[in-house]
């Protein structure tokens, strides 16, 4: 049997940690369906009440989906980052992050990652790099700044899946998805910000290039450096 009665100082905590730990285990496979609530309800030794409130916690942490019907139930899904980036895209998008705190968390995220990306990047990345500033050239020449903060979204983004690392990426594209609201509230963006913007990135695809990586961390925490004291305290109008 994978479930025991659950501790009765602590039910609904026991049953979530116990279905939680058997699909993180493995016990429980992505696709398969837990037992009926009926045997579940007398597995945990608990009320029907409690059992469907700890399923919803765990449906609402993405590891089961609840499905009606007669053919329904609780289904096991793949452990992934989406429940992960809803709420880190939502904390950002709320506005809740100090700028100070924003700027803090970018410098020791995209310096890191820099330095990861130069140690790993490949001649198809570069070419790729250098397609997207091809685009953010065409931007700026026709004064699109709409349409260069897109590319360097997609720059940004690409540094992360330069790095090889997972967790860089995925915190450096929640990040980079959903931080517009920071930009369109307190950093005024002109055809002259576009060009510096553009400079440092030629500057930090050289450093890629070169497989320097103390040089491509400099320039980027620079960037985000230059960047943040360009953001003004009062939101722009």
């Amino acid at each position: 049997m994978i479930f025991k009665k659950a501790k009765q100082s602590r039910v609904f905590q026991d049953v979530v940690e116990q279905i939680q730990d058997a699909i993180l285990e493995g016990k429980l496979k992505p696709g398969s369906k837990l037992p009926a609530e009926r045997e579940l309800k007398d597995m945990f030794n608990t009320s029907r009440g409690t059992l469907r409130e700890a399923l919803r916690v765990l449906e609402q942490k993405g590891l089961i989906e609840i499905k009606l019907g007669v053919s329904g139930g609780a289904i096991v899904k793949e452990v992934g980052t989406d429940p992960i980036a809803e709420s880190l895209a939502l904390l950002v998008q709320s506005g809740n992050i100090s700028l100070d705190d924003l700027y803090e968390f970018r410098i020791k995220l995209e310096g890191g990652l820099a330095e990861l990306a130069a140690q790993r990047a490949t001649p198809e990345d570069i070419r790729q790099m250098r397609e997207m500033m091809a685009e953010a050239k065409a931007c700026i020449d026709k004064d699109d700044i709409d349409g260069f903060l897109i590319v360097d979204e997609d720059m940004h983004n690409f540094l992360g899946r330069i790095s090889r690392n997972t967790v860089f990426q995925f915190v450096q594209k929640s990040i980079h998805d959903n931080i517009h609201n920071y930009y369109n509230t307190f950093l005024p963006m002109d055809k002259a910000s576009c060009i510096e913007n553009y400079n440092d990135f030629e500057q930090i695809i050289q450093a890629l290039e070169n497989k320097d990586s103390q040089t491509a961390s400099r320039l980027v925490m620079d960037h985000v450096h230059r960047f943040n004291l360009k953001m003004v305290v009062e939101p722009l109008t």
